[in-house]
């Protein structure tokens, strides 16, 4: 029996559910949403230091660096789910944010036996994506001591590339390996040991904190609009242009006339309209403000 795992708070039994198995489904589902309500009051004290790992975030992206999640099961689809939805959602690369799952890609869907239990297997995996010291990797893992996570934290250090851990314990083999510590302790789960419910609400919470402030702060979003979206399909076609109508006020026609003159790019169309240019001016001014919305709209020069 393993000492170290049964010390865990994710690993204990929970005192306030002790009795879910006798109970209709509506009180089974009262215990859950009871449980679920104290997750954002127990990451709510931990902003400081998640705030930290997103600046962290922010330089590697400014210096050409990459994002990778690390993470097993759970944690790992959770990596995946984050680093996927970033492309349509702000235009980034494929490479920018990647999800890395031990047991490679079929381990999303099913169990590969045995493939956390490798440290040498998240090693190798980082080392198969070219991982460099400008690239920053965040290692999920709920009890913080996934042998295929912490073998890809020391690969990254051995690198140089910055290190972030993601847990739900305190103290773990992973904070020694960090850069920056997140220890998002969610206390017991309403069924013992499911870190896919609490951990994973968690783990999903954060990761969107730490993708979304980052792509904020590096002027993907103007006021409170996903200005950089790919509207590769029907429905973001018509977000894009709801977007351009709310940020600027313009008819339909000009909307229209501005997201085909922008080749479809919102945040082309938005400087269009706001400041009286064509798109070739938008497209420089907006390369000059670095992808500033707000600034390109402000500058002549």
């Amino acid at each position: 029996m393993n000492h170290t795992l049964n010390s865990l708070v994710t690993e204990q039994p929970n005192p306030q559910t002790d009795h879910i198995d006798q109970l209709p489904s509506a009180e089974i589902m009262e215990l859950i949403n009871r449980e679920d309500r104290q997750i954002g009051e127990l990451i709510q004290p931990l902003i400081p230091v998640i705030a930290q790992a997103a600046d962290r975030i922010v330089v590697s992206f400014q210096s050409g660096g990459r994002l990778f999640y690390v993470g097993a099961g759970t944690s790992g689809r959770l990596g995946i789910l984050d680093a996927s939805e970033c492309p349509p959602t702000y235009g980034t690369p494929s490479s920018m944010v990647q999800g890395i799952i031990a047991g490679g890609f079929r381990a999303v869907k099913d169990p590969v036996e045995g493939a956390e239990d490798s440290e040498e297997a998240g090693g190798i995996d980082l080392q198969q994506h070219g991982l460099h010291a400008n690239d920053i990797i965040v290692g999920i893992a709920a009890s913080g001591r996934t042998p295929y996570v912490l073998g890809a934290m020391k690969y990254a250090r051995q690198i140089g590339a910055v290190v972030i851990g993601l847990s739900n314990n305190a103290d773990t083999p992973m904070s020694t390996l960090s850069d920056v510590s997140i220890e998002a302790v969610m206390g017991p789960e309403v069924v013992m040991g499911s870190t896919r419910m609490k951990a994973g609400t968690a783990q999903k919470m954060i990761l969107n904190m730490l993708t979304t402030t980052a792509m904020i702060r590096l002027g993907k979003v103007y006021r409170n609009f996903m200005v950089d979206l790919n509207p590769s399909n029907e429905k973001l076609v018509h977000r894009a242009k709801r977007m351009i109508q709310l940020a600027t006020g313009a008819n339909e026609n000009e909307i229209e006339h501005a997201f085909t003159a922008a080749d479809g790019h919102v945040k082309t169309a938005i400087v269009m309209l706001m400041a009286d240019v064509d798109a070739t001016e938008a497209a420089r001014r907006l390369e000059h403000a670095d992808g500033f919305v707000r600034h390109a709209i402000n500058s002549s020069g």
